[in-house]
């Protein structure tokens, strides 16, 4: 008689990678609705404790998606950044390439994650970070190419509101991918070059 190997124990990094992914498949799978700690724990094959030990709440849950979501395009957007041209229409179609490919790759579920954000201060202070620090980003790659002008945060805000309702147009198929890219764009060069007119 053969006896199965011991199961490995998840390191809590892993597991928690492990439960994120879950989370993922999840909502794509389903809906926000289907989000609870109990029914992760159980798509993800873990005990309910697991799970709370990691998120403690099922907004601490949809926290960490957002957080999850922010990093990797944060990630993606910086290489392209990178290895982009040093004009203001590379930088400019980077960003709006990038944005929209990290929404539409997340599919569906951002919406609803981004919806959930706002029902709860702690939700919408974890927005607000992301935001701001995603903010600071752009102003500091476009800024050089604002002429004699001071790129505000302002502008940067309108900038950033355009992409977020663009790429969300186009996950929700009211426009294309190209559309919303193009369109971001050009809303990207018109606000950094305004006050340089």
């Amino acid at each position: 008689m053969t006896t199965a190997p011991p199961r490995q124990r998840l390191t809590r990094e892993a597991r928690y990678r492990q439960l994120i992914a879950a989370a993922w498949e999840l909502l794509r799978d389903e809906d926000m609705d289907a989000l609870t700690l109990g029914r992760l724990a159980a798509h993800a094959q873990v005990a309910k404790p697991v799970v709370y030990d990691h998120f403690k709440t099922r907004n601490g849950l949809i926290a960490a998606l957002y957080l999850d979501f922010d990093q990797r395009q944060v990630a993606i957007i910086d290489a392209a950044i990178a290895a982009s041209a040093k004009t203001l229409p590379a930088k400019a179609k980077v960003i709006a390439s990038t944005y929209v490919d990290c929404v539409l790759a997340q599919g569906r579920e951002i919406p609803g994650i981004v919806g959930a954000l706002a029902g709860a201060p702690e939700l919408e202070q974890v927005k607000r970070e992301c935001s701001n620090a995603f903010h600071e980003k752009c102003r500091k790659v476009l800024a050089p190419f604002a002429g004699g002008s001071r790129l505000t945060r302002l502008r940067v805000r309108a900038m950033l509101g355009a992409a977020e309702a663009l790429s969300y147009a186009a996950a929700s198929g009211e426009i294309t991918a190209a559309q919303a890219k193009t369109e971001l764009h050009d809303t990207i060069v018109l606000l950094v070059t305004a006050g340089s007119r």
